[in-house]
């Protein structure tokens, strides 16, 4: 898991990860902490690895640890603002890969206890209780989703990792679809284990939810190939606002035009991301929510 400035993130994830009945090692990369938050990571991981805040990457500091775990089969990634719900979430994640053409899994994520309305239906949303398991067969039925992936709680099996080129080593974000998106179309399974569980949400401001996808819209402008072999999303967009209208129901009717006008602000952020070619640099930075990106 990647760290920074979380301490006290950290230790509730620590906590989740101690009662865990699947035997584990626990590495830590942590970006020049100054709030507590490498001492406790230091004190707790297995490995633990300090880089310079600046050096951070996305896909190419899990690519780091990757290349350093040579002994091990199987690789669960976690972000420091999660919470495994119970103890056997690691173990029913893992036993995903009992079966050895799974090459990924993530678990479900629910939302924190603190999460808002909008963070909340985004979960249900893109985490339902029903799971899946995609493979070439069924390519055309999922679309873009098909290499849906989330490092926030996932599992890779090393060999499938290796095989389809690892993470790769500076991406803006989405390292995990990216990877993903290579093993399903190589042949490999990639599951979506809804039986395995964590709390993972944010509470985004319309800037914060602005600048996060802008940064998707980068990431597709310059992978254009994962939709042109997976297809696009299939009026997904319109399926989420119809949605979380719903979720608000009449009783939450007040945040109807606070809905809409993040989700506008959404799409006009990924629009723009799609067209950073055409972009200055210093407003790339502005836009993005990663700015350590755009050196």
């Amino acid at each position: 898991m990647p760290t920074y400035n979380s301490h006290s993130e950290l230790t509730r994830l620590l906590a989740s990860l101690d009662v865990q009945t699947l035997d584990h090692d626990l590495v830590i990369v942590d970006s020049s902490s100054c709030d507590g938050t490498a001492e406790l990571g230091r004190s707790r991981a297995d490995i633990f690895i300090p880089i310079n805040q600046r050096d951070f990457n996305h896909g190419g500091t899990r690519q780091m640890v990757v290349d350093l775990l040579v002994d091990h089969d199987v690789l669960v990634f976690l972000t420091q603002d999660a919470e495994l719900v119970e103890p056997e979430a690691l173990a029913k994640l893992v036993a995903c890969f009992d079966d050895r053409t799974v090459g990924a899994a993530c678990g479900r994520q629910l939302p924190h206890q603190n999460a808002n309305p909008f963070a909340e239906h985004a979960r249900l949303f893109n985490y339902p209780a029903e799971g899946r398991v995609v493979d070439r067969n069924n390519l055309k039925l999922y679309g873009l989703k098909a290499a849906f992936m989330s490092n926030s709680f996932a599992a890779y099996l090393r060999t499938a990792l290796v095989a389809a080129g690892g993470f790769p080593t500076n991406v803006i974000l989405a390292e995990d679809m990216y990877v993903a998106a290579r093993m399903v179309m190589a042949g490999w399974k990639i599951v979506y284990a809804s039986e395995a569980m964590c709390r993972h949400s944010h509470n985004y401001t319309v800037k914060e939810e602005a600048q996060r996808y802008f940064d998707t819209g980068v990431f597709h402008a310059r992978e254009t190939w994962i939709r042109s072999t997976l297809g696009g999303t299939g009026g997904e967009g319109r399926r989420y606002v119809v949605s979380e209208l719903r979720f608000l129901g009449l009783r939450r009717a007040r945040l109807w035009p606070a809905s809409l006008w993040r989700n506008a602000a959404k799409l006009a952020g990924y629009k723009l991301g799609q067209a950073e070619e055409q972009i200055p640099l210093p407003l790339k930075r502005r836009w993005s929510m990663h700015r350590g990106f755009w050196k």
